[in-house]
């Protein structure tokens, strides 16, 4: 199964576009910091991912503020290229107005 769920703040959106079936899509950054636990160790993970969404998907994402966070669920997929992972958001769960921590821009919660 291919399933993937992270909570993350949007960093990054470019504009609007149309796939060639016409349908529309959006190509984002999303960055995710937390704390998690290996082999029973504390672990700071932060990182940031490409992701893209198309369809219906793109009218809550587009409204969605840069800065702000929400639970986003897909599938990772391989690049066009081959050279790396691409997250396809399927659905979004926004955080009502929460924006990032002004002192760590793009931060998740």
């Amino acid at each position: 199964m291919n399933r993937f769920v992270l909570t993350a703040a949007l960093v990054q959106r470019s504009a609007l576009r149309y796939t060639p079936a016409g349908l529309p899509a959006l190509d984002l950054s999303l960055a995710h910091e937390s704390m998690v636990s290996e082999d029973g160790q504390p672990r700071k993970v932060s990182m940031e991912i490409r992701a893209v969404a198309i369809g219906a998907v793109t009218q809550p994402l587009g409204a969605l503020a840069l800065g702000h966070s929400g639970t986003f669920a897909g599938f990772l997929a391989s690049t066009r290229n081959g050279r790396g992972l691409l997250f396809h958001i399927t659905s979004v769960d926004a955080a009502p107005a929460s924006p990032a921590s002004p002192a760590s821009p793009g931060a998740a919660r």
